[in-house]
């Protein structure tokens, strides 16, 4: 996105400035408004406080957050520094926001970079920015966790006052659930819509009755795909997680490694935090690996709940056609179909997802801008986005693998 101010007119060129300005926000009741804190860090609240609040996805678990934090892969060295926000009432954790510092946008997957650059060309600073998200993992979910409308308010009213003290330039929230979107969006903060591609279940037998929902010659791309890994002399294993040895994590973490390496970038995460989680959340890890004449070449690694897995990390020694289709997407699909898990979310990005069966879904963010003219600006880019993006779920539904009704 480019943005131009045009510095005596006090408006941005080419924008509109009819967008709703930030932070102004009706009045809500609130009968008894909690204790909000800065200063508890996560790892001093009991774990059984903070799970109750997360709920069942691994990646708000406090075990989860804790290892990104007690590895350092999240962490002031590496630009990540917390500053959850908590509300109590009479002594007791009712809510809390896992809120940081930011010194870069790396690792948040609702890019903002061009909101930097604009920044930077007209000498305004945007860094440090406040984010509310789970480093490192566009999986969509609660971010203030809370039973109640009135404590998700009161955290996020107390985050956007951190706007107006003027030491951060905004502060964004990524990957909340509609709901919140909706929330955050009535209090005057900028919505912004994405794309992933998830799988449902609506009860499939097996792998053969979901692909009997596709057309004809989706159908057959798909057997393709499987035929040619099989061909290869590549075989396949399931591995939960309690039965995952050191040999498992250093073979998965070696190739997980090489796959950033490959794309000229820098792991975010470390051995160490794998190891962490895998002795923590080991009931919650699905780790897939290929071997071919007895050597392993690929592995995946997702984690699930009762209800959904999540496709994460992958990597491979070498490149066989379909490989990744099968590692990543056909063995998951085929896990949830198993286990009768409802969902299975493939990550950020990927239009070569919907012919494996996921179907796009929108994601969200929101976003308090402290400058009230890139506010205006920004405002009015994502309402502009969010009608592209409509759009184009609306075409990639009808490219759908599945078969029309009747046919």
């Amino acid at each position: 996105m480019r943005l131009s101010i045009a510095a005596n007119h006090g408006r941005i060129a080419g924008y509109a400035m009819r967008a709703p300005v930030p932070f102004t926000s009706p009045p809500f009741p609130v009968v008894a408004s909690p204790l909000i804190r800065d200063d508890v860090p996560i790892g001093a609240i009991p774990a059984a406080s903070w799970n109750a609040l997360a709920g069942s996805q691994p990646f708000l678990s406090h075990a989860f957050l804790c290892a990104l934090h007690e590895t350092e892969v999240a962490a002031p060295v590496t630009g990540w520094s917390p500053r959850y926000l908590t509300a109590w009432r009479d002594g007791a954790l009712i809510g809390a926001l896992p809120m940081y510092s930011k010194a870069h946008s790396y690792g948040e997957y609702v890019f903002d970079w061009g909101w930097a650059d604009a920044y930077r060309r007209h000498g305004r600073r945007y860094y440090p920015k406040w984010v509310v998200a789970v480093p490192f993992t566009p999986v969509p979910g609660p971010r203030a966790l809370a039973p109640d409308e009135a404590t998700r308010r009161a955290l996020l009213e107390r985050a956007m006052e951190r706007v107006h003290d003027g030491g951060h330039s905004s502060l964004h929230i990524l990957f909340p659930t509609p709901q919140e979107a909706a929330e955050g969006q009535a209090m005057g903060m900028i919505r912004r819509t994405g794309l992933q591609f998830h799988w449902t279940n609506p009860g499939y037998r097996d792998f053969a009755d979901f692909l009997a929902a596709f057309s004809h010659d989706k159908r057959k791309k798909v057997k393709q795909d499987r035929r040619r890994v099989a061909e290869a002399g590549v075989t396949f294993e399931r591995i939960r997680g309690p039965a995952m040895t050191s040999r498992d994590w250093d073979f998965f973490y070696r190739r997980y490694e090489q796959t950033y390496r490959e794309h000229h970038s820098t792991p975010y995460l470390n051995l160490e935090f794998f190891e962490r989680i895998g002795a923590a959340l080991a009931r919650n890890i699905l780790f897939v690996v290929g071997s071919r004449r007895g050597r392993r070449i690929c592995a995946a690694l997702g984690l699930h709940d009762g209800e959904t897995l999540w496709g994460r990390y992958w990597g491979t020694t070498e490149f066989v056609s379909g490989l990744h289709f099968e590692a990543c997407y056909y063995q998951s699909i085929e896990f949830c179909i198993e286990q009768r898990l409802a969902r299975f979310e493939g990550g950020a990005q990927g239009v070569h997802k919907l012919s494996r069966g996921l179907l796009p879904v929108e994601t969200h963010s929101l976003h308090a801008i402290g400058d009230h003219d890139f506010a205006a600006a920004i405002a009015d880019f994502c309402a502009r986005e969010r009608v592209d993006i409509r759009h184009a779920a609306g075409e990639l539904e009808a490219s759908a693998p599945f078969r029309k009704q009747g046919t």
